[in-house]
């Protein structure tokens, strides 16, 4: 049986998210127990009114706080020790749980768990990681997604060995490529940081097939693209502009007057495959590696199908033992690698 604590008021959407999509897994998942922290008595209610499931493999364990999105992580640290979000990780830090799935505050959770759960030993910092579409059906990872604002190699490298691993529990890849994002793709090009990382992923067992550029994440055949966590953020955000510009260009288009309406009904199955196929729901939940147990990060504005897949990858990386994966490992990485930065 595997045990996740989901922090049940997080998020922007809350209750009304984190609750159905509960009741889905419940429902889904025999071999899957929840505990929903929060508000107890707004728990208790919306279960009540949610589809028929199995009570007995749901607890609900009552909450006092909540940290707002805008908390920082100092006031979720000090301010708000018996919140949803802290009290979940306690849970999995005291062995109740085998993993913590919230959609709060991204910034107060990195902290809180790194205070609670503390890193694998040879991991120096935890990085956040998330699998994005790209072109043929297929998932590229990519980390540090902002946890990390500057890196030195020895870091980067650790990151690509924790992302290999988790694509290997993940989607069942063995042996992931890997490349370091730069602004070109000769050996010449990107800064020191970036030269040295690149030697280090040379000198290991690793996958590595060099530099990439920010088209590649998308476009190329590259599993597992590295960078430091503002490169990274920098890249996603900008992606995330890309794809609301072109859906509204493609929205205002077909309806620009009657006849443009008559050609959206007749491509609604194309729109509709497409839109499917990028659902950014589907890749919803984001991996913070380098904990001792597994945290996944819902997106803030979630909803009821977003938050389930973030769960399911909760799932998955428990039942593959994805924290014993990484600590295997680092045993076989080469020293390099565990130097200090």
């Amino acid at each position: 049986m595997i045990t996740l604590a989901i922090d049940a008021m997080g998020g922007d959407v809350g209750l009304s998210a984190t609750i159905p999509a509960s009741v889905d897994i419940i429902r889904r998942h025999r071999k899957v127990r929840l505990i929903l922290v929060g508000n107890a008595a707004q728990i208790s209610r919306r279960l009540a009114k949610a589809s028929a499931h199995d009570k007995a493999r749901v607890e609900v364990v009552n909450a006092a706080q909540l940290v707002a999105m805008d908390d920082s992580p100092a006031i979720a640290l000090r301010q708000k020790k018996n919140s949803s979000m802290r009290i979940a990780l306690n849970l999995v830090k005291d062995g109740r749980a085998d993993a913590c799935v919230s959609a709060g505050n991204t910034g107060a959770l990195l902290a809180t768990a790194r205070f609670v759960l503390k890193t694998i030993p040879g991991i120096d910092r935890p990085a956040i990681c998330v699998g994005l579409p790209r072109i043929g059906g297929k998932t590229t990872y990519v980390l540090d997604l902002g946890a990390n604002i500057d890196c030195p190699p020895q870091i980067l490298f650790q990151f690509g060995l924790m992302g290999s691993v988790l694509i290997n529990c993940r989607d069942g890849k063995r042996n992931p490529s890997v490349g370091l994002l730069n602004i070109g793709i000769e050996d010449v090009k990107g800064n020191d940081t970036i030269k040295a990382a690149a030697e280090i992923f040379k000198s290991s067992a690793l996958n590595y097939t060099g530099y990439i550029e920010a088209d590649d994440i998308y476009a190329g055949d590259t599993d597992l693209v590295v960078c430091d966590g503002f490169v990274g953020n920098v890249a996603l955000k900008a992606t995330e502009g890309a794809a609301q510009m072109i859906t509204g260009a493609i929205r205002e288009e077909f309806t620009r007057n009657p006849m443009r309406r008559l050609a959206a009904l007749a491509a609604k199955p194309v729109l509709g495959a497409i839109r499917k196929r990028l659902d950014h729901r589907r890749y919803n939940g984001a991996s913070l590696l380098g904990l001792r147990a597994t945290v996944v990060k819902s997106h803030g504005g979630a909803d009821a199908t977003a938050f389930g897949c973030a769960v399911e990858a909760g799932i998955r990386e428990v039942d593959k033992g994805l924290v014993r994966q990484i600590e295997k490992s680092l045993t076989a990485a080469p020293a390099s690698s565990n130097l200090a930065p």
